[in-house]
């Protein structure tokens, strides 16, 4: 499994190195912070561990930035140890949250658990529409396309309720976790970007809205 760190700190970089490494892990480093957005796009990676602080763009826009491609394990390990900057670090795609100074074994135990999270979704399909968790793309006859991290999150619990209608309020508070924090527009702007995808790949009317009820395949 290959490990991203992205922190600026030499010395806590350095100490990250030496426990992933003696723990049977790869690792990556990002040290151009100038030019850190391409830096991102030259690594092949499983999971990145991220600091909050950074010289010019931040942790939370890398994250979020990060999330608009791929569905990899954020962990962010910082010192900043405020509920607003734990709240934010969810809000932006962060899986877990960690403070400096961090316990190695609890570091590395979330480490495993977002890893094995992630390898446990398995390829689900209807209706031969197929959802691939891994690589976060939906694919149909052989057409593939790619999902943005909430895009995701919205038609995998749609693949795993296939027999269900799903009310907004439901869809919302269980992908938010929050009813009120989120207004349904932004789930409606995400679920017609998910069915403008899927036509691109020659799939029509998978989404379907059942009216005064909600949504369901």
């Amino acid at each position: 499994m290959n490990i991203l760190i992205i922190e600026d700190d030499l010395k806590i970089r350095r100490e990250l190195d030496t426990l992933l490494v003696s723990n049977g892990y790869q690792v990556l480093a990002i040290t151009d912070f100038e030019n850190i957005l391409d830096e991102l796009r030259n690594y092949k990676y499983d999971l990145i561990l991220l600091d909050i602080n950074l010289p010019g763009v931040d942790g939370f826009e890398i994250a979020s930035i990060v999330r608009k491609e791929s569905n990899v394990p954020i962990i962010f390990v910082t010192s900043r140890s405020s509920d607003e900057d734990e709240l934010k670090s969810i809000i932006t795609g962060g899986n877990d949250f960690i403070t400096k100074p961090y316990n190695k074994l609890i570091l590395l135990e979330k480490i495993k658990r977002a890893l094995n999270k992630r390898d446990n979704k398995e390829i689900l399909e209807v209706n031969g529409v197929i959802l691939d968790p891994y690589k976060s793309a939906i694919s149909y006859k052989g057409e593939e396309i790619e999902l943005t991290r909430n895009e995701f999150r919205i038609i995998y619990y749609f693949f795993i309720n296939k027999d269900k209608v799903l009310s907004k309020e439901e869809l919302i508070e269980h992908l938010w976790n929050d009813k009120y924090y989120l207004d349904e527009s932004i789930l409606l702007v995400n679920i017609n970007r998910l069915r403008k995808k899927l036509e691109v790949i020659g799939v029509k009317d998978f989404i379907k809205t059942v009216r005064g009820k909600g949504y369901s395949l």
